[in-house]
């Protein structure tokens, strides 16, 4: 949740007898446009005394949110936006329901025990068990405090130092990995990552990283920075190795926010879950590859022997016995039916299909890029499996060439996901283009693609970043790959660097010579 600071209303005057006549007699009317709201200020910092006709508040809010940005044009994100109609009913049918209320809603708790067990075997579990959370942050906390207290335990059993645990991830990873660290008091060992890793986690100096103390590693499946699914099972491998020479046990949480619902279905032949006897939990995000709205992730641990009984919390005020392990007690109940409602909706086979078409559309979208001239693809997707790197051009073309013995071409297992910068050929004859600025021009036309560095490290290195959901359709990367191009066109015309920022600040005071030029165009954002 963001912060924001407590803005102090503006102190009334003492003397209210000499309040403005006209205003004090505007009557309150039940249409937005003729309330007294037309022509004064909506409420901001304090509450109005008097009450608002509900067409006009609604009005008035949903006016203001208009200002919004498009969310089928947010090509930043990769939270799901679009749910079927059948599905927003359901969901707006039970609204209401509050998840921690086990007793008072049964066949909620019912519907909420399948999704963890069809969960569990898309992850090929044997006796997992899991509950639904707020989304994979909440998620990725439980995980931790798990891998904490059981190293704790095994630690206070053999007579060891109990309070400097560490765990280690790589240092893209996502800002809720960093915030279980910083918040349970767990020392992050961040990897740094390179060209040679992918920028992703270098799974070799994870391992030489650990020792007594670690209490597990963090690994993505699907690095929210270009897409890249880290290699759990070579990990478990080189883990295997460590602990067979030092006797030190180190367990992975896998973080499959996003590779969790696309892995299964697009790479069903990839180890990476409870397959690998290391892997003690999972998370993902149903409001990603789920396709859910936002508001919904799972946690899995292997069996009940990873989730220490001293986190589970057993309640019996709400009229029943409950047991409960999350951080959220009150949350919405609708989008974890929601999550059901996909599972019966798409089945295996639906699922499968929007993965695929998902990267079918990212690999095109990716070949376009390079196809231009302007742009290396940093993503791997459309590359043959095992080919990494952008200085591999055509990858598409280099993938129908290495097809596999069914037939089939056989790409890097990634996320949807195409994250690419401009070419060094092109930094060299436009030096006055700044690459954010292709994010702020195509901002004009409702495109919201960010532009940021790779993890530090590689950070000398910004890349503009698309992730492909379901409903972006081929047509609409085709329209955005024709408005990125044309902006990268149009500033390679524009002859100095103060012109090109001047072009692209200029979203709403226009474009002229007597223009003034804004003092700051808040091009860069941080990955999400």
């Amino acid at each position: 949740m963001v912060l924001h600071k407590h803005v102090k209303s503006k102190i009334l005057p003492k003397n209210r007898q000499h309040t403005d006549a006209s205003k004090e007699n505007q009557s309150l009317h039940s249409l937005a446009y003729s309330s007294r709201y037309a022509t004064t200020d909506v409420p901001k910092t304090e509450i109005p005394q008097k009450p608002a006709g509900s067409t006009t508040a609604y009005q008035l809010i949903h006016d203001e949110l208009d200002l919004d940005g498009t969310p089928a044009m947010n090509c930043a994100s990769f939270v799901h936006t679009w749910m079927e109609p059948e599905a927003d009913k359901l969901m707006m049918e039970n609204i209401s329901k509050n998840m921690s209320d086990q007793d008072e809603y049964p066949a909620t708790m019912r519907i909420h025990g399948r999704c963890i067990s069809m969960i569990g075997n898309m992850w090929n579990a044997e006796n997992a068990i899991g509950t639904a959370t707020t989304g994979s942050s909440e998620a990725i906390m439980l995980g931790g405090l798990a891998l904490k207290k059981r190293w704790q335990a095994r630690q206070k059993k053999a007579g060891k130092d109990t309070y400097h645990p560490n765990i280690i991830m790589g240092n893209n990873a996502q800002v809720a990995l960093e915030k279980f660290a910083r918040f349970f008091d767990v020392e992050a060992r961040l990897i740094p990552v390179s060209d040679e890793s992918h920028y992703a986690l270098d799974i070799k100096k994870a391992v030489e990283a650990c020792d007594e103390n670690t209490i597990g590693i963090f690994v993505i499946l699907g690095s929210t920075y270009t897409g890249h699914f880290e290699d759990v099972k070579g990990l478990s491998d080189l883990l295997d190795a460590y602990q067979e020479k030092t006797g030190i046990d180190i367990p992975i949480h896998v973080d499959a926010a996003s590779g969790g619902f696309v892995a299964p279905f697009a790479f069903p032949n990839l180890v990476w879950d409870f397959k690998i006897p290391r892997v003690s939990s999972i998370n993902t995000s149903g409001h990603k590859y789920g396709l859910c709205y936002a508001g919904i992730g799972w946690i899995l641990w292997k069996s009940e022997e990873y989730l220490p009984k001293e986190l589970i919390f057993e309640l019996h005020y709400l009229g029943g016995t409950e047991y409960s392990y999350t951080i959220n007690f009150s949350r919405p109940a609708c989008f974890m039916i929601g999550q059901y409602y996909n599972f019966l909706r798409l089945g295996v086979e639906g699922f499968t299909n929007v993965a695929n078409n998902d990267l079918i559309n990212a690999r095109e979208f990716a070949k376009g890029l390079e196809d231009s001239g302007y742009f290396d693809v940093v993503s791997d997707l459309h590359r043959p499996k095992g080919v990494f790197g952008w200085k591999e051009k055509s990858g598409i073309s280099k993938a129908k060439e290495v097809v596999s013995k069914a037939g089939v071409i056989d790409y890097n297992p990634h996320l949807p996901v195409v994250s690419f910068k401009l070419t060094d050929e092109y930094k060299k004859n436009c030096p006055h283009v700044k690459q954010g600025a292709i994010s702020t021009l195509i901002r004009t036309k409702g495109w919201i693609v960010p532009n940021y560095p790779l993890p530090p490290d590689a950070d000398s290195i910004e890349i503009l970043r698309v992730v492909v959901r379901e409903s972006l359709s081929k047509d609409m990367l085709t329209l955005l790959l024709e408005d990125i191009v044309e902006a990268t066109k149009r500033l390679a015309n524009v002859e100095n660097a103060v012109e090109s920022f001047y072009l692209t600040s200029n979203i709403h005071v226009g474009i002229g010579k007597d223009a003034e030029i804004p003092s700051n165009n808040n091009t860069y954002s941080r990955p999400c």
